[in-house]
């Protein structure tokens, strides 16, 4: 036989050949490619902190933008810029909306998180034909800048804002995502004319609140002694205080994801995790400074001072700023699953301005407030999901909002089907509807009692305290050995900062892996997801998950205990001028007499006006009468109430929410009288009236089946205007519309 018909033996390896060591070796090639490729990924992450740092402006917006105010130019200059949102291709924008403006929390982070991606706040108002604008940062303050300064700043944003569209339909929404939410609240206290509608996400505005066992960041100005470390590291930084610590703050909250979660989620999947990860991490790695003022006033006043609820801050020119003086309806966003700001810190502010809800009434309030289940803080203004449901909801339905009768609400979203009724009323995927709440639904949430109260308020003392005592012994020193370079040097050595350059290019022994990197990724050889050792390894990653999260919990038991007993001391409260017998609120602000004499003037007026109006004063009253037994406002109602406004004469939204307040406000102090005189706003032509009766129906029935208690107060509105019970299903009349608007 010749060699060419000789065979020649073929040797093939294959995980069957080694038998049970063959799932071993699959995995190990895995795991060893996966370690490069991860490592590749933290190189890569290092070089993007660097290149993001060195920009002039770095931001995380997704979009393109415009610079319409640079702050630094302003009489008070500060870091803070206005700029316009350039809409993407093929984005119409209504020119007749009101525009939105997204204000980024300036926490330790740099801007653009709320434009972070196309799911996003200003993704969602721009689907939904609002013109957007972005309140941004750059990384250093300006000389003596402080939150005052950036509070009259962005006034001066938001007035530009609204020269720039004199046609909207009402003021800007303004959308303030953590830190950037009480800021918000405080401008709002001071220029309530500048602001329509206030969205609040994920924002502290009641820095105490809390339940025992959840939360203990609350905690941790007592615990470190007050504000005095605050002072501290302002001084180590040379005026400048290193925004690192307060991100650092944020991840001491969860060493699990810290230490863990976040790392082995890139390594377990690094063929597609990477993208994700290095664009989350371009944001969370752009640090930026704070003036040793501004987070002094944001630690003193706010964070251990709960000043700002208690309406105990004061401007520079004597100002108090009091959160009842908005005018705006406010939406606060929250979630039970914010470790950062739970839901009572984001809420109880209401339990510490209002009596109950007449009191918010009284101040021709509208708060709306919605409480995820789960969601983390970031989450609240990251998650695509979250931007998709709350955040496009409230882009698409910001006019009901704004025309929300006074009071307490919760709004709650159901999902789309086409089996429900008015389903052609709804543009998004959820049907939003607004429900009338009481403060009972507040606490019902949990919260501080009086010996709470009591520990807190000792804290605040004992900070006070501590810092006057560096301020005159210590500080002086401090701020005489810590020169410019020093001050610099020591933000460099910040762990957070280190952990981004010690894996960057900047590190010679990384040198080596982009290359490796390079030749896994053309020979890789992802193991089976079925492989035995990918199970262990998710076991192990799982212990050591419990692990973190058994030591975060005792630590933070530890703290709570630590904090409430040695500050619910009796001899320590006695000793800071705190009576530890007083069961009274001690953050509950004082009521202005000359207002309360406001308000009885103003009911006074409203009742002159009860029988005052014409056939369209008698139908909103009307749909208000019947819309009370319901004890919600839906938005499919809301949109019929739209296409018959512009049916029979577009009235302005402005003038429009004026009527709905007035109308609300008059049944309200006489319910009985506001009833009696409808018949007198009736025309006398049946056919108007019962035009006008069948807009309410048409309104009532775009929002599902009518109970009990409605057929009831419809029927009760169908005698006033002189309906029969056989007349009331009469369509709509097709050329009435100048018979219509000359009744009204």
């Amino acid at each position: 036989m010749s060699s060419e018909q000789t065979p020649v033996p073929q040797t093939q390896f294959s995980s069957d050949t080694f038998g049970l060591c063959g799932p071993a070796m699959d995995y190990a090639i895995d795991a060893a490619q996966r370690t490069v490729l991860f490592w590749d990924v933290m190189r890569q992450r290092g070089n993007q902190y660097r290149d993001h740092l060195a920009q002039t402006v770095p931001h995380v917006l997704d979009y393109e933008a415009e610079l319409i105010i640079d702050g630094r130019t302003l009489k008070r200059p500060v870091n803070y810029g206005l700029v316009r949102i350039v809409p993407p291709k093929g984005t119409v924008i209504d020119p007749t909306r009101r525009p939105f403006v997204v204000v980024d929390p300036r926490a330790g982070h740099g801007p653009g998180i709320g434009g972070f991606k196309a799911d996003s706040e200003i993704g969602v108002a721009f689907k939904a034909g609002h013109p957007c604008y972005f309140v941004g940062f750059l990384p250093d303050p300006m000389p003596g800048q402080t939150i005052e300064d950036v509070a009259r700043a962005e006034a001066v944003f938001l007035e530009k804002v609204i020269a720039l569209h004199p046609d909207a339909e009402g003021k800007p929404c303004v959308i303030g995502n953590c830190q950037g939410g009480w800021a918000v609240m405080m401008l709002a206290a001071m220029r309530p004319e500048l602001f329509g509608p206030i969205i609040i996400a994920g924002s502290p505005l009641s820095y105490w609140a809390g339940v025992h066992g959840k939360n203990p960041m609350r905690y941790s100005g007592g615990l470190l002694g007050g504000s005095w470390l605050t002072a501290l590291t302002s001084d180590l930084g040379g005026g400048k205080f290193d925004g690192a610590w307060l991100v650092q703050n944020f991840e001491n909250q969860n060493p699990a994801n810290t230490l863990w979660t976040k790392q082995y989620n890139v390594y377990s999947k690094i063929d597609t995790e990477a993208p994700r990860y290095l664009g989350f991490e371009r944001y969370w790695g752009g640090h930026v400074n704070l003036n040793a003022e501004e987070i002094q006033f944001i630690v003193d006043e706010l964070f251990i001072g709960n000043n700002l609820a208690a309406g105990k801050i004061k401007t520079s020119d004597g100002f108090g700023v009091d959160l009842r003086n908005i005018r705006s309806p406010i939406v606060v966003f929250c979630s039970k699953g914010d470790n950062i700001t739970p839901p009572q810190q984001a809420l109880d502010w209401i339990l510490d301005l209002y009596d109950d809800v007449n009191d918010i009434r009284s101040y021709g309030q509208t708060i709306v407030y919605t409480i995820h289940d789960k969601i983390g803080h970031l989450g609240i203004f990251v998650a695509g999901a979250v931007a998709r449901k709350e955040h496009g909801e409230f882009a698409s339905n910001i006019d009901l909002i704004d025309t929300l009768p006074p009071g307490l609400y919760e709004a709650v979203f159901e999902p789309k089907t086409d089996s429900i009724p008015g389903a052609d009323l709804v543009t998004g995927d959820w049907i939003m509807r607004c429900e009338r709440r009481t403060l009972d639904d507040i606490r019902a949430l949990g919260g501080n009692d009086a010996a709470d109260e009591r520990c807190f308020a000792t804290a605040a003392r004992i900070s006070e305290v501590n810092l006057a005592l560096y301020r005159t012994f210590a500080q002086p020193v401090v701020r005489a050995l810590v020169s410019a370079p020093l001050a610099d040097t020591l933000r460099q050595m910040h762990p957070l900062r280190i952990q981004y350059e010690m894996f960057s290019n900047a590190n010679p022994f990384m040198a080596p892996i982009a290359a490796l990197a390079e030749e896994v990724r053309k020979n890789r050889k992802p193991v089976a997801p079925n492989n035995p050792f990918i199970a262990a390894q998710e076991s192990v990653s799982k212990q050591i998950v419990a692990a973190l999260d058994d030591w975060r919990d005792l630590m933070e038991t530890v703290a709570e205990r630590t904090f409430l007993t040695v500050y619910g001391s009796p001899a320590l409260q006695a000793a800071v001028g705190i009576d530890p017998a007083d069961t009274r609120p001690l953050q509950k602000p004082a009521k202005n007499k000359l207002y309360q004499e406001l308000i009885q003037k103003r009911i006074a007026e409203l009742k002159s006006h009860i029988p005052l109006g014409g056939l369209r004063e008698a139908i909103i009253r009307a749909l208000i009468y019947v819309n009370l037994g319901r004890g919600s406002v839906d938005e499919r109602g809301f949109e019929t109430v739209r296409r018959l406004r512009n049916r029979y004469g577009d009235m302005p939204l402005s003038e429009f929410k004026t009527l709905v307040r007035e109308q609300f406000a008059m049944l309200l102090i006489d319910e009985k009288a506001a009833l009696a005189a409808l018949p007198s706003l009736l025309p006398a032509d049946d056919a108007i009236r019962s035009e006008g009766f069948n807009a309410i129906r048409q309104v009532l029935a775009a929002c599902g089946d009518a109970s009990a208690e409605d057929k009831k107060r419809l029927s009760e509105i169908g005698r006033l205007f002189g309906i029969g019970e056989g007349s009331a299903a009469i369509p709509f009349p097709q050329n009435r519309r100048g018979a219509s608007a000359k009744a009204s």
